[in-house]
């Protein structure tokens, strides 16, 4: 499995890049791979402020749908447009071009809270 070292983890096999003021949040490559296909992802909540944790959209695979679970309270800035037409590039590239959402952190204390790369294998055996 990819685990980038520069991201932080989620229980959820969520990860988060931080840019700056904004971050970018997506799924890991785990978490592609144990759901399969994708086909479709949703994210309906552009504009809200939601807290760590809360759910900021869905992801679909051929045999199931999963929530998506925000990694840290922020905004939801931007969704990834290029899903709309090609949901399959979580598959193809889950911590580039398949990235899900642009947020704005709102207490980066909670980044801390996060699992390192070495976490997140160790959680994922």
């Amino acid at each position: 499995m990819n685990t980038p070292a520069n991201l932080k983890y989620t229980k959820e096999h969520e990860w988060i890049r931080v840019e700056g003021d904004v971050a970018y949040v997506g799924i890991t490559d785990y978490a592609q791979s144990e759901l399969g296909e994708i086909v479709f992802v949703e994210v309906e909540t552009i504009g809200e402020t939601l807290d760590s944790g809360e759910v900021f959209g869905t992801v679909e695979a051929v045999k199931t749908v999963s929530e998506l679970f925000l990694p840290v309270s922020a905004e939801i800035l931007e969704f990834n447009a290029e899903l709309e037409d090609k949901p399959e590039l979580v598959n193809e590239d889950p911590y580039g071009t398949g990235w899900m959402v642009k947020i704005a952190v709102k207490d980066s204390s909670e980044l801390d809270a996060l699992m390192s790369p070495e976490e997140y294998e160790k959680l994922i055996g």
